[in-house]
């Protein structure tokens, strides 16, 4: 009997153990998968970037509608985006628009926009919908609109009537025009050739950027951009 007894606070013991190895377990797997999307104020603008030095991936093609800037500003920033993405809007209006303001009117940044459909098919229609306003020369145009409509979190819908409710909204002039393009073939494989691109990189989620060639992962804030495109300015005098 008292051999028994004296089992039981060893085993009470071990088991407890057990407990608190798979707790600190499970909390190293989940922390392992934490979505790198999270609120940008969760990552610190220090933050290493988890690609390398990408080269440059500007086109810097001359009249290219879905690019702000001169052709040879001395610094580029490519985007790869989703529509749907929250985090790519909470970018666009917190961020692109004050870059463009302060560096590309100034001559000094060109912003070259790059599709990156990842949460659906909705993403990918939203994308040929961007090309087809681009078409009419209202590519920023449509890209804003869609983006100031966006939630502060989760993924918006997307269907083709609320797609053409945007490219009104957006000023293009042509929507029966609008509308047949977004069934174009050659504006699909527009958006495959990004989406390629990007996997090719080693891009996995949205925003991403290249600011000559230099990696930036999430809507990180806006100071930490200015600061890697004044570095850039640096290193192109």
């Amino acid at each position: 009997m008292s051999r028994r007894t004296g089992r039981v606070p060893t085993l009470v013991l071990a088991l407890a153990l057990a407990v608190a190895v798979l707790g600190l377990v499970v909390f190293a797997v989940v922390s392992s998968k934490t979505d790198t999307n999270a609120s940008p104020a969760s990552v610190a603008p220090s933050a290493k970037p988890s690609l390398g030095p990408l080269g440059e991936l500007a086109h810097r093609k001359p009249g290219d509608p879905l690019a702000l800037g001169r052709p040879d500003a001395p610094v580029t920033m490519v985007i790869f985006s989703d529509y749907r993405c929250p985090f790519c809007a909470k970018f666009s209006k917190d961020t692109e628009r004050a870059l463009a303001k302060q560096y590309v009117d100034a001559g000094k940044l060109r912003i070259e926009w790059r599709d990156f459909p990842i949460f659906g098919d909705q993403s990918m229609q939203a994308a040929i919908a961007g090309r087809a306003a681009a078409l009419q020369g209202k590519f920023w145009e449509f890209n804003h609109a869609v983006y100031d409509a966006a939630p502060d979190k989760g993924h918006p819908d997307l269907p083709p009537d609320r797609l053409l409710q945007f490219a009104r909204s957006a000023g293009v002039p042509d929507l029966a025009r609008f509308q047949q393009d977004t069934k174009s073939p050659q504006l699909a494989q527009e958006v495959r050739t990004d989406l390629a691109e990007a996997s090719a990189l080693g891009v996995s989620s949205t925003p991403a950027f290249s600011v000559n060639g230099y990696p930036v992962l999430g809507a990180q804030p806006t100071e930490l951009f200015k600061q890697q495109i004044e570095r850039a300015l640096a290193g192109a005098s």
